[in-house]
């Protein structure tokens, strides 16, 4: 079955940030830290249910080359896979629960 993606709005920011952050380290970081979210992402809508529940309905999946991670949920009901948040992995993990 195929899931939709959707994110919360501060998923998004949290990407815009990170990616600026990234930009004022090292020329071209931030294209490879896009890159490397968009190919996690693609990788968790291939093996969804791959990664184990955390806490509450929340799920994890980890960058491969940056520190961060990505916490999603599935609504079965709307077949969907929704961001909450892709954080630095040093940042409080309670930030995706609050989000919920």
């Amino acid at each position: 079955m195929s899931y939709k993606l959707s994110f919360f709005e501060d998923a998004k920011v949290d990407v815009i940030d990170a990616k600026y952050w990234c930009k004022h380290q090292q020329i071209g970081l931030d294209k490879r830290f896009i890159e490397s979210v968009k190919v996690a992402i693609q990788t968790l809508q291939k093996n969804l249910f791959a990664y184990a529940i955390r806490y509450k309905n929340i799920r994890i999946a980890h960058l491969k080359t940056f520190p961060f991670n990505i916490y999603f949920y599935i609504d079965t009901v709307l077949n969907e896979i929704v961001i909450i948040t892709i954080v630095h992995s040093y940042r409080n993990p309670n930030i995706a629960t609050e989000r919920e």
